[in-house]
């Protein structure tokens, strides 16, 4: 089970998320909200510190090829995680430029029409991401939401797409297993759930690890 711990904010957090079992670390660029937010230059100081073991998220809120490309060449992430829409001509103008670059797209669960939507972007991406976010409010929500969605809908998703799906959105030690069992994505991603005021929590982040470890 891949395990991405998002929100990172320091390097000092991305080492406790990587030593506690993490295997993936998200990096957030300039957002319209959401917590953890860091400037470019951070996110390319703390990839360019992460072993190749480890994965190192890129999350960007561009929609242009051009903008996204300027971005992670900041950045130099081994990943791109668009967590909003984006036209399909993008992502082959991304792959182009950046064809050593895995690509990730988020898709807010909010209905039944998600499941068309992630099949269709599933055939442009190497990874999907379901989160609870809403991008149709006044203040777009991206991420970081802290709730869960329709496990229903992402389960549906993981069993008719093509590509590995990573499950978001209020997880935590007390649900997780659930939402294994009950989703079966090929990954998870924890923002809020292993976090106190905002800051990575050593101690849930050991229990969180101990529940994935042992199932129960």
């Amino acid at each position: 089970m891949q395990v991405k711990i998002c929100c990172i904010s320091s390097l000092e957090e991305a080492k406790l998320a990587i030593q506690s079992g993490a295997t993936d670390i998200g990096l957030l660029g300039k957002m319209p909200s959401g917590p953890g937010i860091i400037s470019d230059e951070l996110i390319a100081q703390i990839s360019k510190r992460i072993s190749p073991n480890n994965s190192t998220w890129l999350l960007t809120s561009e929609i242009e090829s051009k903008k996204i490309i300027a971005q992670h060449k900041k950045t130099n992430t081994t990943t791109i995680q668009i967590v909003y829409k984006i036209k399909y001509a993008n992502y082959c103008e991304i792959r182009n430029a950046l064809p050593d670059i895995k690509i990730a797209q988020v898709v807010h669960i909010l209905g039944d029409d998600s499941i068309e939507e992630a099949k269709r972007v599933s055939e442009f991406v190497d990874y999907l991401l379901l989160d609870s976010g809403n991008p149709n409010l006044p203040i777009k929500q991206l991420g970081g939401t802290g709730k869960t969605h329709n496990w229903s809908i992402s389960k549906r998703i993981c069993q008719e797409v093509n590509v590995p799906v990573y499950l978001a959105g209020g997880l935590n030690s007390k649900n997780i297993n659930g939402a294994i069992e009950y989703v079966k994505p090929y990954g998870v991603d924890l923002c809020s759930g292993v976090r106190t005021d905002q800051k990575l929590d050593e101690t849930k982040l050991i229990e969180f690890f101990s529940k994935v470890k042992s199932g129960k």
